[in-house]
């Protein structure tokens, strides 16, 4: 029996090529392998589930893949081309994570589940800027969680200014989601959850001393790599913090809103 691949994108990767084989007719390619490879990446939790394509979740065999590509289209480069492009963003994601670190990996999953069009886009610019622009990437960093905030207050239908600054968004959705120092009794959770306050107080502070969203003066502060990495590190994991638990106690929120 073939071995699978080690990897996340080397086994997805392998089943667009299967794929890609049997719907272009080559009836010979491994429907054994196939199945092996799909029950493989859907169990697998380092592959979010929203980016499974639907040609892959929805045919469990090659009869039944087969059965669908002969409807979808008479000719074989068409079928080709749609599994390619319904593998594009998984294959994309997996190949970006291969090169993160565990924990930026993990940050990545629970950003782009949230939304991928807002959050998880920043989230990736302040680790693309990391090392080629350390205030850039600062700057990216307070969008990531200022997006964030945002969206959890819009859900949660909480109202704010736009122009209130990073620690009033989260005073708001720290109260909102019962994060707030002093809603808690236990000292150990009073200075946890006040140290959480202070870096998001400090993560709006230093972009505004040295992330590239002003002007700087005469004697600008040098920030480096390993700055930029303190920095994007704080915000990303705030950010999963604020998401998971707004996760957890969506329900909890959506009947707090509807009372209100």
């Amino acid at each position: 029996m073939r071995d699978l691949p080690d990897t996340p994108y080397g086994r997805v990767k392998l089943l667009e090529q299967l794929m890609v084989a049997k719907v272009g007719g080559e009836h010979d390619a491994d429907g054994a392998l196939y199945e092996r490879l799909r029950k493989s990446v859907l169990r697998d939790p380092a592959i979010p589930g929203a980016l499974v394509p639907a040609v892959l979740r929805n045919h469990r065999d090659f009869d039944h893949l087969w059965s669908f590509a002969k409807s979808f289209h008479s000719s074989w480069e068409p079928r080709r081309r749609h599994v390619r492009d319904e593998f594009a963003r998984l294959l994309g994601y997996l190949e970006e994570s291969e090169s993160l670190s565990p924990s930026d990996a993990g940050v990545s999953m629970a950003l782009m589940s949230f939304d991928e069009e807002g959050v998880s886009a920043a989230w990736q610019k302040a680790l693309s800027r990391r090392a080629s622009d350390p205030a850039g990437a600062i700057t990216a960093a307070r969008t990531l969680l200022e997006t964030v905030l945002k969206h959890v207050l819009d859900d949660a239908r909480v109202d704010y200014a736009e122009t209130d600054d990073l620690p009033r968004l989260y005073r708001r959705v720290a109260e909102r989601l019962n994060l707030a120092p002093s809603q808690h009794v236990e000292p150990v959770f009073k200075q946890v959850l006040g140290g959480c306050t202070a870096v998001v107080e400090g993560l709006g502070s230093v972009r505004n001393k040295v992330g590239d969203a002003h002007g700087a003066g005469r004697r600008p502060v040098n920030v480096s790599e390993r700055h930029a990495h303190l920095v994007v590190n704080l915000a990303g994991a705030m950010a999963t913090f604020v998401v998971e638990t707004w996760r957890e106690r969506q329900p909890d929120m959506a009947e707090m809103a509807r009372v209100d």
